[in-house]
Order: C-alpha cells, then sequence, then structure tokens
C-alpha cells in the first residue's frame, strides 16, 4: 500500500502572532522562515501584508529570501474578500510568484454569528459574497498563484451549509485548489454526531468531486484549541480520508487558546501513520530533527513553552523517577514513546527525592568523579539529606556540589581566632578536620591565623602553600561582609577557594578551608 502525504502548513508568523504578547521582531520572523525552511515545513503562511507595513514588508522579505535559495516551501500569506487586500498581497508575494511557489489564502465568514458581526450588512447578501470570492480568486488564480480558500467558521455553519456549498462551489470553479474548512472557535467535537464538521467536509469533498471530477482539491484542517480538541479534530481529517493538509503552530501558539500544535501532528502521523490496520498510510515530509530548534526558538522569542508540552517540553524527555531512570540507562525508550534524539533533544535526569543511588553515580562519574559501588547508598543519601528542602529537584552542577561536601575532609561547624601579646595566634576549630575533631592550632611568631591553619594542613597534606590571597568589601559600609579568595598549591597543581565572612580574618580561613577541600577531592577522587 503506498502511503499518502499530508501536508503541513505553518501558520506561526501569522494565526500565532496574532495572540496578545507574541508579536516577534522583524529579524525573527525572516529567521524563523530559514528554520521552517530546514524543517522542511510545506507550505509557511508568512503573514497578512494588508495589516500593516511592517508585516508587508516582512512577507515581502521572506518572499525574496525563500525565492533566493530557490526553497522549495510555499509562501503564502492572508487577505480578506477586498480587492486592495488581493493586489497587495500579490504584490508583497512577487519573488515567490517568480519560482511558482506563491499561495494567496484567502477568506470569509460562514458562521452566522461571525458573518454579522464582520460583515455589516453584506452578510445578507449571500449573491454578493458568492460572486465577490469567484471574482477575486478568478483574478489571482489568473495571475498563477496558488489559492487556497476558507470559509471562516466552517464548524459553526449551522443552517449555511447549502450556502458554504455554493461558495467552495465558485472557488474552485474560480481557481482555488485548497480548501480550509476551520474550527475558527475551537468549539468542534467528535461528540456532535452528524453536526461535527470533519462529517461536513466529507459531504462538501464528495460533491466538489462530483462536480469537479478532473481537478485536484486538497481539503485542510485548520483547529483551534479552546476545548483542547485541536489535535483530535485535525487528524481526525487526516486519517477520515477527508483531508490531506494540516494547518497549526509550532508549541501551539495562537488566539485564545492557540492553534494546534504542529509538533503534535508532525509525531503522530510518523507514529501511526503507518498501522497495519489503516486502509490508508500516512507520512509527512517534514526533517524532525529540527522541531526541537524550531520549538525553542519559539518559546525564546514568542510565548513561553509550558515544560510538560508534548513532544518538546522540558519535562517531556527529562526524568526523575529512581525505577525509570534505571530502566532508561540501560534501554533509552524504556520510558519513552520516541527517541528524543530524533527531533533534536536529550534525554535527561532530574535528580530528585524519589531519585536512585544509580542516577547519583551516573551524574558524578559523568562529570568526572569517583562513585564506587559500594558507597552509592551512603553518599546518594548524604546528597538528598543536604537537599532535604528541595523537592522539585536539583541540577547536576547541584548534584555535584553536595558530592564534594560529602567527599570534603574538613567539614567547619564553626571557627575563631585569638592573639595574645606575645605573638601567639589559637585558631580553635569545631567539626571535622581530616581524622580530628574540635581542636586548637597554636602558632607562636609572625604569621596569622591563616598561617596556623596552613600548617596543621600540612600534618595531613604535605607541601601545601598558599601562593595568591586576597580579600576584599562586598559593599560600602562599614558592616559589609569581606569576600576572600584564595589560591594554594598542591604537588605543582594549583586550587582556588572563595568564602565570606563578616571578620576578614576568619573569611580568609574559610577560603583557605575551601581551596583545602578543592584540592583533597581533585587528586582523590578525581578520575
Amino acid at each position: 500500500m503506498s502511503s499518502q502525504q499530508v501536508y503541513m502548513l505553518d501558520i506561526t508568523l501569522r494565526d500565532g502572532q496574532q495572540s496578545p504578547g507574541a508579536g516577534m521582531s522583524f529579524e525573527d520572523n525572516l529567521n524563523y522562515a530559514q528554520i521552517a525552511h530546514n524543517l522542511r515545513i510545506d507550505v509557511l503562511e508568512a503573514g497578512f501584508p494588508s495589516a500593516s507595513n511592517t508585516d508587508f514588508a516582512i512577507v515581502n522579505q521572506i518572499s525574496k529570501n525563500m525565492a533566493a535559495i530557490n526553497s522549495p516551501m510555499i509562501i503564502s500569506a492572508l487577505c480578506q474578500l477586498r480587492e486592495d487586500q488581493v493586489h497587495r498581497t500579490m504584490e508583497a508575494l512577487a519573488p515567490s510568484l517568480a519560482i511558482n511557489r506563491a499561495r494567496i489564502h484567502i477568506y470569509v465568514p460562514v458562521d452566522p454569528e461571525l458573518m454579522s458581526a464582520s460583515l455589516g450588512k453584506l452578510a445578507e447578501d449571500k449573491p454578493a459574497i458568492i460572486a465577490t470570492t469567484h471574482r477575486l480568486i478568478k483574478i489571482m488564480a489568473n495571475a498563477d498563484f496558488e489559492v487556497e480558500f476558507s470559509p471562516e467558521g466552517y464548524s459553526r455553519q449551522r443552517e449555511n451549509f447549502d450556502f458554504v456549498t455554493d461558495l467552495i462551489r465558485h472557488a474552485i470553479a474560480a481557481g482555488a485548489t485548497v480548501i480550509n474548512c476551520p474550527d475558527t472557535i475551537g468549539g468542534a467535537s467528535q461528540y456532535q454526531g452528524e453536526d461535527y464538521f470533519v462529517n461536513k467536509m466529507a459531504k462538501h469533498k464528495a460533491i466538489m468531486q462530483q462536480e469537479f471530477p478532473d481537478k485536484e482539491i486538497i481539503w485542510s484542517m485548520h483547529c483551534h484549541n479552546d476545548f483542547g480538541t485541536a489535535l483530535d479534530n485535525s487528524l481526525n481529517g487526516v486519517f477520515s480520508g477527508v483531508a490531506r493538509q494540516i494547518e497549526g503552530c509550532i508549541n501551539g501558539v495562537g488566539e485564545r487558546a492557540g492553534n494546534v500544535a504542529l509538533e503534535q501532528c508532525i509525531m503522530t502521523i510518523r507514529q501511526f501513520g503507518q498501522g497495519e490496520h489503516l486502509k490508508q498510510k500516512y507520512h509527512t515530509n517534514i526533517d524532525i530533527s529540527y522541531l526541537k530548534e524550531a520549538s525553542d526558538f519559539i518559546a525564546e522569542r514568542m510565548l513561553p513553552r509550558q515544560p510538560h508540552s508534548p513532544i518538546v517540553g522540558k519535562n517531556s524527555a527529562s526524568h526523575t523517577s529512581g525505577g525509570h531512570i534505571n530502566a532508561i540507562l540501560k534501554n533509552p525508550l524504556a520510558y519513552q514513546p520516541f527517541d528524543p534524539k530524533d527531533i533534536g533533544s536529550e534525554i535527561s535526569f532530574v535528580f530528585g527525592p524519589l531519585s536512585g543511588s544509580n542516577h547519583a553515580q551516573q551524574v558524578i562519574t559523568k562529570l568526572g568523579y569517583s562513585f564506587a559501588e559500594s558507597e552509592k547508598v551512603t553518599i546518594t543519601q548524604s546528597i538528598k539529606d543536604f537537599y532535604a528542602d528541595r523537592r522539585k529537584g536539583v541540577t547536576d552542577e547541584e548534584l555535584l556540589l553536595a558530592y564534594k561536601q560529602y567527599r570534603a575532609p574538613i567539614k567547619l561547624e564553626h571557627l575563631s581566632y585569638a592573639k595574645d601579646d606575645n605573638d601567639k595566634t589559637v585558631v580553635t576549630f569545631h567539626g571535622l578536620f581530616f581524622t580530628s575533631h574540635d581542636f586548637s592550632i597554636e602558632y607562636q611568631g609572625r604569621g596569622s591565623a591563616l598561617s596556623a591553619l596552613n600548617k596543621a594542613v600540612n600534618n595531613y597534606l604535605a607541601t601545601t602553600t598558599v601562593v595568591d590571597y586576597n580579600s576584599h568589601s562586598a559593599g560600602h559600609t562599614v558592616d559589609a561582609l569581606c569576600i576572600s579568595k584564595i589560591i594554594i598549591d598542591l604537588n605543582g597543581k594549583r586550587y582556588n577557594g572563595e568564602a565570606e565572612d563578616d571578620d576578614i580574618e576568619i573569611s580568609a580561613l574559610k577560603a583557605f578551608i575551601d581551596a583545602v577541600n578543592n584540592a583533597y577531592i581533585e587528586e582523590h577522587y578525581k578520575l
């Protein structure tokens, strides 16, 4: 059985940017068009040229850019049922027309409520609407533009079925080759029975095939997501054999609750379109390796993306459960419906309260430190205790910080120092100091508390020396914290330490301890 291509019409730059707060800069529009080209989008609706001079310039420049690289992607633009807009749109798409890849998408409302609200008195003159539709489409088709016609509000046409039939009939007779039947207000559901708009599409398609047997018409789905049914409706149109084109936005951006998410359509067709039980197999020509890039671009420059968004959301390929992670480490598809690498993403693990020791071991060894089997449970529990209040999980870098805290030979609880008139310095230490606990260090002669602590460290790490040290105030007030930075040398290698305290001497001592801990861990546990 042959497989039928489902065309993808990307309306992110048009319908997507009609969402409040979603508008992108001129350059971002052009850059997204290039991403759509890389993604192998079939048709890119670049905008609405008549909306403003800027919108005209965006569409025109995208048209020029894609023509310059001879992109196979058709560039489309939207216009209303007005002759001045038709000519303006034709002008904007002239570069694409020169390489036979220009489409004009013209629409007129057919939903009774929408007609009266949008068309005013014209809504009462249906023959005039039909005649104008035929005349304007003929202008575009005669100029060799591909024409897509949309009866806006198709899913809520109600008593207007015969009127819609006449509209579509005249649109096709005038030269339209794509008929788009939108669920404009996102309220359609298969639970409507015979009133379900996909069923009406099937009827209209059958009528047009009978009347125009020699014309190849592409029927298109354009679904909004107000009831969360946009994906279901779009795919019902395709898998029922009615539609061959889906119109949607990356990340499901768009007016109100958004349009159908294009990436969800693409991946669902990929996953289920070749099923043995299907009477007709389906595929797209999309290069899915660019899906994550396209999604990230829209998330950063248009509207934020929910972490749990299907296919492309941050959490869609992230795991924290210990059982899940153990399985995924053996087989990446154990808890994934598809390999995230296919869309340019990666499986990631977030360490949290439910994570296991295999996860902790995987992160730490990946970062280059030893993590023996015999100590997995102990270290993992120590990390969880370190972040006892972090129920939402920790980053890999934070996990490494907790690991180093566990490995640190010096675990300071409290530190103080004193110096008498005879130049004797006493440093009192509370906590773990290598193999000792809670002791005092005396240092006689010239030098500071830092010298005393350095001498004590040399009993465990011989040849440890301070090679650079500086302290500075974190502010300009008398009670500002002091920040100290220290570099030590151990066996010819240098290690950094940093700390802060109210007291300049204590901040230096803490920075030294930090550097010693770093040196010890690097010397003993670095793979």
